[in-house]
């Protein structure tokens, strides 16, 4: 590694005296000074964690570190420069354009010809459009900086491969309880007083902190702020000082994907209450009501379908009934046609054989349909063949005539398979019935 950097000059705040003053928020206060000071991320930095490997052979690659907010993306970063002894430079992909990357890479060129190396950190990165991007490809390569980006966006969708090809991922996990916990009592230990919160509102703090460390903090000092001498607050008290902190849910990013998700499974899965739950989730950080509507409609078609035919009925009615009574009362009706989806039989039998039968469609190519279910309008269509030998299937015994529908060229198909579950236990019985008649009218299997 390149030699240590020498510390850089005081700022003027520093320098004239004030800093000592100063008011500082509790998140810097306890920020980090060490990697082993870091909360949360043993998967990390633990013992046998993926940084804690890297540098134990002094070689560090470029980093793109994903995770929520408030996990310690920066202060890893930061203290990553400070451990392999690289300048530390950081940046923000909201502020910063091509000519303030240029004037970044330049001044690490300079830097590397003196024997110092530059770790250059790129908060949100994700808002570099390609050609940003693409800018730190040659940088990359050459050695010129070691990138450590951070993103709260799914690296595989906001990412271009080049760039991921040449870094590697890290995912930053969001705090658990015990995390915050400990985080708590450092700042207790720092300002040198208890947290005036009972138990039960202790441990709501936690849950409103969401995972977000620096959350955690900021909720802490409102609490200290709020607190008369000798007041303690219960839960109810809690919630009335710091009100409540905003769901961490982008409607547009990957919240709204992961949430929908667990919807969608959950019901899958015939589990009305996590289904409740994620509708809950979803409506509580304002999803719009009619996107969720749209996606019950969507699980009854590809998860229930025909094993229960009035599943599909039900999520089109909570879909009128939303959009006649609106918010809050419509959401109820959607609320009631999830626990249908969740407790009614499952099957996807209709969407597979959609499937399969597209893509036989597709390879087949345009096969002319027997010649005998096409109509003849034209005395020349009767002459070829058009309509001759149709067995009408309503003259028939059984009103059926196992007569084959699927072009010459093209052996019979089998797409639709019914399982034995709700409704379609008995089309499965009726579809058997019929390939037994059609197996003894047509004197051939037919593929059955």
């Amino acid at each position: 590694m390149a030699a240590k950097r020498t510390s850089t000059s005081p700022n003027l705040f520093a320098a004239a005296g004030l800093d000592s003053g100063a008011p500082r928020p509790l998140a810097d206060k306890l920020r980090p000074q060490e990697l082993s000071d870091v909360v949360g991320q043993d998967h990390l930095l633990g013992p046998d964690g993926a940084l804690t490997r890297m540098l134990s052979t002094r070689s560090l690659g470029s980093l793109v570190f994903w995770g929520p907010p408030g996990t310690g993306k920066t202060t890893v970063a930061r203290l990553l420069a400070q451990a392999t002894e690289l300048h530390f430079e950081q940046i923000s992909a909201i502020f910063s354009g091509v000519a303030e990357l240029k004037k970044v890479f330049e001044q690490a060129r300079v830097r590397r010809e003196t024997g110092q190396g530059t770790l250059l950190f790129v908060d949100e990165i994700h808002r570099f459009n390609r050609a940003q991007q693409d800018s730190f490809l040659p940088v990359m390569e050459d050695g010129t900086i070691v990138l450590v980006g951070a993103t709260t966006e799914n690296p595989s969708f906001e990412l271009i491969a080049p760039l991921l090809s040449r870094a590697r991922v890290l995912v930053f996990k969001s705090l658990d309880e015990a995390a915050i916990q400990k985080l708590l009592a450092r700042a207790e230990t720092i300002e040198q007083r208890k947290l005036p919160l009972d138990e039960d509102a202790r441990a709501a703090l936690v849950r409103m902190a969401d995972g977000d460390g620096r959350a955690a903090l900021t909720l802490t000092e409102e609490v200290w702020r709020a607190a008369r001498p000798n007041e303690t607050f219960d839960s109810a008290g809690l919630q009335a000082v710091v009100q409540r902190r905003a769901p961490i849910y982008d409607k547009a990013q990957d919240g709204h994907y992961n949430l929908i998700s667990a919807l969608h499974k959950s019901v899958r899965g015939s589990d009305p209450d996590a289904a409740l739950y994620y509708l809950c989730r979803m409506l509580d950080a304002g999803e719009p009501a009619l996107y969720i509507a749209r996606r019950v409609v969507r699980m009854a078609v590809e998860d229930i379908g025909l094993a229960d035919p009035q599943a599909l009925m039900i999520a089109n009615a909570a879909k009128e009934a939303y959009d006649f009574l609106g918010s809050p009362e419509g959401e109820l009706a959607i609320a009631q046609a999830v626990i249908y989806m969740a407790t009614a039989p499952k099957s996807n039998a209709a969407y597979t054989a959609f499937g399969a039968a597209m893509r036989t469609a597709k390879e087949a190519g345009s096969l002319l349909p027997p010649k005998h279910i096409l109509n003849a309008p034209t005395k020349l269509m009767k002459q070829e063949g058009y309509g001759r030998g149709y067995a009408y299937d309503h003259s028939e015994e059984e009103a059926f005539s196992g007569q084959n529908y699927f072009p010459d060229a093209l052996e019979r198909q089998k797409f639709y398979d019914p399982p034995e579950r709700g409704f379609e236990r008995e089309i499965r019985k009726r579809l058997e019935f019929w390939a037994k008649l059609r197996k003894e009218r047509s004197g051939r299997s037919g593929g059955e």
